[in-house]
């Protein structure tokens, strides 16, 4: 793995909301999913790069219970806060635009789903071009196999994946 500067890179927190981090997930559960996020957004901002919060909302006004964000990953001043109405966070929402102005070249993606939101928007950030790590540990599925699907076969062919210590490791 290439060190990786901050300035240049954005790490993408998928859906870190009450009641998606509530579910039954594989391999490992919300709160570490939480945990893991946590360490890298810390760390992310800490090195003066990008931290994106992406919360799901659904078409109609009244929200299910539980859609507001954990309350460990509120986005901080400097952070980015996406919503977003499709599986991925680029669609409709305005990042590609605000990455371009802030002269991101790096994502880094975490989250809930794996092969859900987090899977749609690192398509997205491939189309688009973006250097994309996946931190497998920051990161969690509905099943171990929808997860194991994803690490293994579709995020290779897109990118890097890593764990929360390799991924702080580069950066720089």
């Amino acid at each position: 793995m290439a060190d990786l500067i901050a300035q240049e890179t954005a790490l993408v927190l998928i859906d870190l909301q009450v009641r998606i981090v509530g579910m039954q997930t594989e391999p490992r559960n919300g709160a570490d999913v939480v945990r893991a996020c946590m360490r890298l957004a810390d760390a992310v901002r800490h090195h003066g790069g990008l931290v994106v919060i992406v919360q799901a909302q659904r078409p109609q006004p009244e929200q299910p219970p539980g859609s507001e964000l954990v309350g460990e990953l509120l986005p901080q001043e400097g952070d980015l806060l996406i919503t977003k109405r499709t599986w991925g966070a680029f669609a409709a929402t305005g990042l590609h635009e605000r990455f371009q102005e802030r002269g991101i070249t790096t994502v880094a993606v975490g989250g809930i789903a794996t092969n859900m939101g987090v899977e749609s928007t690192a398509r997205a950030a491939a189309d688009l071009g973006y250097r994309i790590f996946f931190v497998e540990d920051a990161m969690a599925s509905l099943s171990a196999e929808m997860h194991a699907f994803a690490i293994e076969k579709i995020f290779p062919l897109l990118g890097t994946v890593c764990s929360t210590d390799e991924f702080l490791a580069q950066l720089i």
